[in-house]
């Protein structure tokens, strides 16, 4: 997926909303028990995904477009907010408003994922579109039209239309991107279900489903409606039709493909059922055909016949998303009614999952879902070892999971390969839903020997004619690129380090031949030339037969040197100061006999680095880091090993399994890999390259 700048209009100086959260009385005793919520009148209701929105007056006096999050069980208000100021200003702009009981009521339609769509009418008396996704924020650069309303909305996907132009706007709001879907069209009939706008076709009863990603007409569904459908609302399975405010109407199921027979009227169409506002009896009726076959109409809330013919959205509405219904009743309160429907099982309605990759520096990944109804999810982030690196969790219909490369903990992840899951469970009712992907994780802590900024390790070589080539690995096993600069005098060594700063960038060590220790800044990803930009860390190097890198010994998270002092075999610790320092060296062992003393990172899982030793009985030897600056007393790895290698180097993770593996040369030139297996051992070794000869240095 692209990634798209998404627009918003900040509007400065709204009132403050005033109260917060708002708990009312305790869980509803019965599916049909009302849960007040009070207030000095509303002009306008609509609600979806639990997100119950109203115009009312808040503490300060004004008018606000306000929106609860339900319990799914209807019992409690969760939070509330805003969703725009519906009073008028100074300029005579005001929200688009339809007569009602109440004197003016403003259209309001929620889209089941937090955001609302109203009409605003400026001082030319001309509306535009807005869907608000937050109290200061809104999608705009919708066309100026009169006479507009909104059809139908899902998630991202809303439908509305315009008398002034005959015409019907499709399209979208995403949580981080600007969508593509947008679509005029002639106006009629129309409801949309996540991406697929439902619309009449061509003759009696037949209706399409028209994928707006996708751009293509996916279904095609004869419903039995002896007309061109009027109005259409879709939910999930359920595809509701009618020939008019008094024709006939019925509900298609899409699963079952039968017709199911309801009654005619203005309706608002729930999961699995239709409720409807009889005005003579004073009743909200509702109509129960999640089995297939329409039951008899029952009351659920007392609802005088007021003076306005159709009060959906304006006394009264339904989530379709959940099953519970919404109205205001004679002393302007808020009453939530449980349908006592069963729905459908928990479904994913549509969702937008960002690319594969993210970066910690400059990015994040961002993915949103709708569901069908409410649900508790937990999102979970993954490294290559099956460690749980990032957790989110949440409620709702609408799930927006980001990432951006941190950790639980709070610091960042380290670059490499990651595995997404997302599991919810429904809140009431039956359903699970699960999915999951990859990530390719950059920009954060680096892996052993990560040079370029990919969680796997770079070997560096040095030729004869003085290029230090940084070998790249795809996480195959092999080295598959390079990138070389050349003018490194002969006897360069060269330490494959980590940050030694804050950019996250790993640095790279080298020792001249006079025996000064260069820091060279890191560049991720990008060979070094001498004059490359550098700072000295002292002379005086060349007293030391062994410069390696473990990884991290003091337990600070960051990348430390090991030296050999060759006259006396003693190993100093440089610990890295992390402002582009070594701190002074501290002698931690004396290890003269050793022909090999390598920096292999973490090879036991335990977050530390570990050193490997080679001794000239061929036995090699494991030293693990203990955190402190320290290493544990040694333990056998291998035996009869290692005496037909020239060059040894702990490379980290080439296959891309999280784990770091060892990389050993013959006098043949013949290239080995050994795969560490994670518990500080290595796998068999296979053969990775020939005619390495030619490389003086191998680091």
């Amino acid at each position: 997926m692209t990634r798209r700048a998404r627009i918003a209009l900040t509007l400065i100086g709204l009132a403050a909303l005033g109260a917060g959260s708002l708990t009312t009385a305790g869980p509803a005793a019965a599916d049909t028990t009302p849960t007040p919520i009070t207030t000095d009148g509303v002009w306008g209701i609509d609600y979806a995904g639990g997100f119950l929105t109203t115009v009312e007056h808040r503490p300060d006096g004004d008018q606000y477009v306000v929106g609860r999050q339900i319990s799914p069980d209807g019992s409690t208000v969760l939070d509330q907010t805003t969703r725009g100021f519906a009073g008028t200003f100074a300029d005579g702009t005001h929200l688009q408003r339809k007569p009602c009981d109440a004197g003016g009521c403003v259209p309001l339609r929620s889209t089941g994922n937090g955001n609302v769509g109203y009409f605003q009418v400026d001082e030319y008396d001309k509306e535009r579109a807005q869907v608000w996704d937050s109290p200061t924020s809104y999608h705009w650069g919708e066309p100026a039209v009169t006479g507009g309303r909104f059809v139908d909305a899902t998630g991202r996907f809303y439908v509305y239309q315009a008398a002034s132009t005959g015409k019907q706007y499709v399209d979208a709001l995403s949580p981080y991107y600007v969508e593509d879907v947008r679509l005029v069209r002639t106006a009629t009939a129309a409801s949309v279900w996540g991406a697929a706008l439902w619309t009449p076709g061509s003759g009696n009863g037949t209706v399409t489903a028209y994928d707006l990603e996708a751009k293509k007409t996916v279904q095609t569904v004869s419903t039995g409606a002896p007309c061109t459908v009027k109005e259409l609302q879709v939910v999930g399975r359920w595809v509701y039709w009618n020939c008019g405010p008094t024709g006939v109407a019925g509900v298609y199921d899409r699963t079952a493909k039968k017709n199911i027979t309801v009654p005619s009227g203005p309706a608002l169409v729930g999961d699995g059922y239709l409720v409807q506002h009889d005005r003579t009896g004073g009743r909200l009726m509702l109509t129960d055909y999640h089995s297939g076959t329409a039951g008899a109409a029952r009351g659920i809330a007392d609802l005088p016949a007021g003076n306005t013919a159709d009060q959906r959205r304006q006394t009264w509405t339904v989530d379709k998303f959940g099953g519970d219904i919404a109205y205001v009743d004679q002393d302007h309160t808020i009453r939530i009614v449980r349908s006592g429907v069963p729905g459908q099982s928990l479904a994913k309605v549509e969702s937008e999952v960002d690319d594969t990759t993210v970066s910690a520096k400059n990015d994040a990944w961002h993915s949103s879902w709708q569901l069908n109804k409410p649900a508790s999810w937990t999102f979970t982030v993954k490294d290559s070892a099956g460690r749980t690196v990032r957790t989110h969790t949440g409620v709702g219909t609408a799930i927006d999971a980001s990432w951006e490369g941190d950790t639980d903990a709070g610091g960042y992840a380290y670059n490499g390969r990651y595995t997404w899951t997302l599991t919810a469970r429904a809140a009431e009712g039956a359903g699970t839903y699960s999915t999951s992907g990859k990530l390719g994780l950059t920009g954060g802590l680096q892996g052993h020997h990560d040079q370029g900024g990919y969680g796997y390790g770079e070997l560096v070589t040095l030729n004869s004619a003085g290029a230090l080539t940084l070998q790249y690995t795809e996480g195959k096993g092999t080295f598959d690129s390079k990138q070389s600069a050349s003018g490194w005098p002969a006897g360069t060594v060269a330490v494959p380090f980590g940050d030694m700063g804050s950019d996250r960038c790993a640095e790279m060590l080298t020792r001249m031949p006079n025996g000064e220790l260069r820091r060279y800044a890191g560049k991720c990803g990008v060979s070094y030339k001498p004059a490359s930009s550098h700072t000295s860390l002292g002379t005086g190097w060349n007293a030391y037969n062994v410069l390696t890198a473990p990884g991290d010994l003091t337990g600070d998270g960051r990348t430390d040197l090991l030296a050999r002092k060759a006259s006396t075999g003693d190993v100093y610790l440089f610990a890295n100061d992390g402002a582009g320092k070594l701190k002074a060296g501290v002698k931690i062992r004396s290890w003269s006999t050793y022909k090999k003393i390598v920096g292999a990172g973490d090879l036991d899982g335990d977050g530390f680095g570990d050193v490997l030793a080679l001794d000239r009985a061929g036995t090699l030897w494991r030293y693990d880091g203990t955190g402190s600056g320290q290493v544990k007393e040694r333990v056998k790895v291998f035996s009869g090993w290692g005496a037909g290698y020239n060059a040894v180097v702990g490379v980290g993770d080439i296959t891309g399994d999280g784990r770091n593996d060892l990389v050993a040369r013959d006098t043949a030139g013949n290239l080995y890999r050994q795969t560490g297996t994670g518990k500080g051992s290595f796998a068999a070794r296979q053969k990775i390259a020939t005619g390495w000869n030619g490389y003086k240095g191998i680091f």
